[in-house]
């Protein structure tokens, strides 16, 4: 529900990477264990409370190749019932896809009744590297932010929440962890051409995601930015910023044990109900 007096698709301020001044640390791995399991049995509840009323939510993971997103999204559904959710990372559209509108492939994953979907990038790749590759006509790109704006307005008249989330680290950081998965073995596999390419034009990158912010970051679907240099910090901050999304305007308390149950338990099973 919209709580706002000014309308969803009008943009309000906008957030901006040349803002983040600061990667904040978690100060040792105790801490980190404690906020993670601490926030991801909030987000059980809630993932709950959706299932039980039937809510529905989009969750929109974007950032920079090697900012950590998979492990976020690793941490975040952990301890969720896999029943609930569904994870979808987004790669380059197929043949038959091709030959659609960009956002068709997007209205087949809507979550159903109950239940979350994870995009790991999204449609937000028509005016990101579709811009910058070149693989949309300068025509397209610009009118996909109207077009976005449109589609996320669809979803929240149709009572489905949109979270959105950009993870962001330092041009040093990620260059650090390039040459770390290009010299672990076991990581080896996750460094490709492509991040290489997007490396080269990473100021052209800059430049597209700011223009994204300033477009579609509106008052029933902002955008968030998270501080991804310290992995711990950036984990614990997207279950927690999804936690507390999730949250709003939603009731999380556990429903009343249907009458029935407990007089069914009581006569076949002997079981008394002590609880409210």
């Amino acid at each position: 529900m919209n709580n706002n007096n000014t309308p969803c698709g009008q943009p309000i301020q906008t957030p901006s990477l040349r803002h983040v001044n600061e990667f904040p640390a978690l100060d040792n791995k105790k801490a980190y264990k404690q906020a993670l399991k601490y926030w991801q049995n909030e987000l059980l509840h809630v993932q709950q409370a959706y299932h039980h009323q039937g809510q529905r939510a989009v969750i929109v993971l974007e950032g920079w190749d090697a900012a950590g997103k998979g492990g976020a999204i690793r941490r975040v559904t952990e301890k969720l019932d896999p029943r609930g959710y569904q994870v979808y990372p987004i790669a380059a559209p197929s043949a038959e896809e091709q030959g659609r509108h960009y956002l068709y492939r997007f209205f087949n994953k809507l979550p159903k009744p109950g239940s979350l979907t994870i995009f790991d990038r999204s449609y937000y790749g028509r005016v990101l590297v579709e811009r910058i590759e070149e693989f949309a006509t300068a025509s397209q790109w610009q009118r996909a932010y109207r077009e976005i704006n449109e589609f996320e307005q669809l979803l929240l008249d149709d009572h489905i929440k949109v979270i959105k989330l950009f993870l962001h680290i330092s041009s040093c950081e990620q260059l650090k962890r390039f040459s770390e998965r290009l010299n672990n073995p076991y990581k080896r596999w996750k460094l490709t051409a492509e991040d290489i390419r997007n490396r080269h034009k990473r100021h052209e990158y800059e430049t597209a995601i700011e223009d994204m912010f300033s477009k579609t970051h509106t008052h029933c679907a902002p955008w968030s930015i998270i501080q991804g240099d310290h992995k711990w910090f950036a984990r614990v901050e997207v279950v927690k910023r999804i936690t507390l999304a999730l949250s709003e305007n939603v009731n999380i308390e556990p429903p009343p044990i249907d009458p029935k149950i407990v007089e069914l338990a009581e006569q076949q099973l002997g079981i008394t109900h002590k609880g409210t």
